[in-house]
């Protein structure tokens, strides 16, 4: 194991970070900007690095910044986190090229994975089945753009090949739209990703997200720890998540795992991963890979007992999985809450002071967060101040015991979505299972 490491991201997922480095006795550097001086994990780290100014293009972003922080500290290894520079191949590239160890899989990999085309190129050719669409870049021909969504069939969506988190994509219903639709998206693409080329798929009307997390290492040893549900998401961005997911099989699971540990293998896959699918009518249709680690983990963490940050930092420092797949068992339930600084009816985002704060406890119930009594949000960053995730022996119990972990749950001083959450647990359709991609959107709008 390396000695030292630098911690390459902000709030919970830096304490998360931090608190897995104190167990296998790795110091740890915080690299902060100057808006995060007062951060947890940066008071609790064993140093700390101020590495620019609030805005996250000149400190979490800066490529420079981060690897100056890890040459003056002496540091061995980053841990990018999620978000930020997590699935930057070029990051990657400029750590290992720097003499550190990357947290996360190689630069090569997270490149593939990260163009959305050669993405499903590289999974089709291990058989991992993908939705029916353009099999490639859309050409600049017109003509040929409305063959191909002719064959597709609508309705169907552009997405941006280098797009992400939910941008750079637009659902088209018919031929009319269609050539006037590829040139907003191409221009949305250019202007985001700095990359222009985009594809097509078939829209499905009414999928679940449905992903597989897997954890490999450098031997390509790989195991797969079960599925999550994502569904329940606001404009692409994920709201509440559960493991496992209802109404998926055991013999659905592992025919699925198999084959995402499969491709794995083909790619060369290293360190923890994602693949997400949406699921329709039975069918599974890969969408896309995460190189990292995922904001949800930690109900995945709760059923399988494996603790994913602690496996990345093992796999980093070279040493082989410890378990095998006949190893892995999924045990009871685990559902998350994210928790956001954001009005719960216009989700305009709360940043200030929090006054007061109390946060939930009792067994199965864990709370993931890196605020506290008197602690500024500040207004530069992503609004997700915390994660409640909540285990019972089955659903229904994690259903009960989280309607009382959000009882307990106490923020004062600014607006957050706590109050969405509870009307969220006592919801009909989401207490039965299985809602689509677009249930709290068409919710919410009602």
């Amino acid at each position: 194991m390396f000695e030292k490491l630098v911690i390459a991201n902000r709030g919970e997922i830096a304490l998360r970070i931090l608190r897995a480095c104190r167990e296998l006795g790795v110091r740890t550097v915080a690299v902060h900007s100057d808006a995060d001086r007062h951060l947890k994990h940066v008071r609790l780290a064993d140093e700390s690095v101020c590495i620019g100014p609030a805005q996250a293009n000149e400190s979490y972003l800066s490529i420079p910044a981060v690897v100056s922080a890890a040459e003056v500290t002496d540091a061995v290894a980053i841990h990018p986190g999620y978000g930020f520079l997590s699935e930057n191949a070029d990051f990657a590239e400029r750590v290992e090229k720097s003499g550190f160890v990357f947290v996360g899989p190689r630069p090569e990999t997270i490149r593939l994975m990260g163009d959305k085309v050669s993405a499903i190129a590289a999974m089709k050719a291990a058989k991992v089945p993908c939705v029916p669409g353009s099999d490639g870049p859309l050409p600049e021909q017109a003509d040929e753009n409305l063959r191909i969504a002719r064959d597709v069939g609508y309705p169907i969506i552009i997405k941006a090949a280098a797009g992400g988190g939910g941008r750079g994509m637009r659902v088209v219903h018919g031929e009319a739209t269609l050539l006037n639709a590829i040139s907003l998206t191409r221009t949305e693409a250019k202007a985001a990703f700095g990359d222009d080329t985009v594809y097509i798929e078939k829209y499905l009307e009414c999928p679940r997200h449905i992903e597989i997390q897997v954890l490999a290492d450098h031997d390509g040893n790989t195991v797969h720890l079960g599925e999550r549900d994502c569904s329940m998401q606001r404009r692409h961005q994920k709201v509440i998540e559960e493991a496992p997911a209802p109404g998926i099989t055991r013999r659905m699971r592992d025919r699925l795992g198999a084959r995402c540990v499969k491709a794995c293998k083909d790619i060369g896959y290293r360190g923890a991963g994602t693949f997400e699918f949406l699921f329709q009518d039975g069918e599974f249709y890969f969408i896309e890979m995460n190189t990292r680690l995922q904001v949800e983990h930690p109900v995945t963490e709760f059923v399988t007992g494996i603790d994913l940050v602690k496996a990345q930092l093992l796999v980093a420092a070279g040493e082989p999985l410890p378990y095998k797949q006949s190893d892995i068992e999924v045990r009871g339930h685990a559902i998350e809450c994210r928790i956001n600084a954001e009005d719960p009816e216009s989700f305009m985002p709360s940043p200030g002071t929090i006054d007061f704060l109390h946060q939930p406890g009792g067994p199965g119930v864990r709370v993931d967060s890196h605020v506290y009594s008197g602690y500024s949000v500040p207004p530069y960053y992503d609004s997700l101040i915390g994660k409640l995730i909540c285990y019972g022996d089955d659903r229904a119990a994690a259903l009960a015991r989280m309607r009382t972990a959000l009882t307990e749950y106490v923020i004062d001083g600014i607006k957050t979505n706590l109050p969405l959450h509870a009307r969220l647990l006592k919801d009909a359709a989401f207490i039965e299972g299985g809602v689509s991609i677009h249930y709290l959107e068409n919710r919410l709008s009602r």
